[in-house]
């Protein structure tokens, strides 16, 4: 039963738990409807996922590097949540921006705007819950805005860029969580060599670092539900342990006691 399941959680450790969760036991749990988060309640009709349950959208940010497809894919996975992915290899302009960024910058940040404005429109519409890859205010809080500081991207882009991202978004829902990969940048840096992308190589460090500085900035700023996640220390693609650290703290922020808690929280 889920409540079994709950209790072997807080008993398990170690091996025990690792070997429990290579079995299957750690199975998502599925919360009654009285332990759903405060800030997801309204008045409003409640829209529920094909197995009855709540629907909720969680999107995963960071920095190029911090590992946000993988963890889209855990999720995914874990929760019986449909994923969203960032469009990176079918992208027509990425690597051309990579080679002459002034030249491709607004064509760039235009594709990308459009891109996740569709996987937007069809995050509403799907009938379940949903993991995205990257948030739509990614694009103008960090690369639209890091382009245009660095002289990347003009003024009068920028600012048609902006006027257009906010009479799109204008018409979004936010996540109902912000999960925020936080990574310093040799960590980027290993988990961008790791992945090997030809396109990736010719990034450099201070561009990282820039990117890093706005990330900073905005998720200060960000008013819904957040949580951060500190990721030098953690590798969740080959420690379980990890990787259930991970996954305890966002289904505690969605399914537990206090769920209505929207500061960040370290660690």
């Amino acid at each position: 039963s889920p409540q079994r399941r709950r209790g072997l959680r807080l008993r398990l450790g170690g091996a025990a738990r690792d070997a429990a969760w290579a079995a299957g036991i750690f199975a998502p749990l599925t919360p009654p409807p009285m332990q759903l988060p405060l800030d997801l309640r309204s008045d409003d009709p409640v829209l529920t996922d094909d197995q009855g349950r709540r629907k909720l959208y969680v999107a995963v940010a960071g920095n190029i590097g911090a590992g946000k497809s993988t963890l889209t894919k855990i999720l995914a996975e874990y929760f019986g949540w449909n994923p969203f992915y960032e469009s990176v290899d079918d992208n027509p302009y990425l690597s051309d921006f990579y080679a002459d960024m002034p030249r491709w910058s607004f064509n760039l940040q235009v594709y990308f705007l459009s891109s996740r404005f569709r996987h937007q429109k069809d995050i509403e519409r799907a009938p379940q819950s949903v993991v995205q890859d990257r948030s739509i205010y990614e694009d103008v809080e960090i690369f639209a805005r890091n382009l245009h500081n660095m002289g990347l991207m003009d003024g009068r882009d920028y600012e048609n860029y902006a006027a257009l991202f906010a009479i799109m978004t204008a018409y979004l829902q936010p996540p109902d969580l912000l999960v925020y990969l936080r990574a310093s940048v040799p960590t980027l840096v290993r988990q961008i060599q790791s992945r090997g992308r030809d396109f990736e190589t010719g990034i450099r460090l201070d561009y990282l670092e820039r990117l890093n500085g706005l990330y900073e900035d905005w998720i200060e700023r960000y008013p819904h539900p957040k949580l951060v996640i500190e990721t030098d220390s953690l590798d969740f693609v080959k420690e379980p342990e990890d990787r259930f650290q991970i996954l305890s703290r966002i289904e505690s922020r969605l399914y537990g006691l206090f769920p209505e808690r929207s500061e960040p929280v370290e660690g």
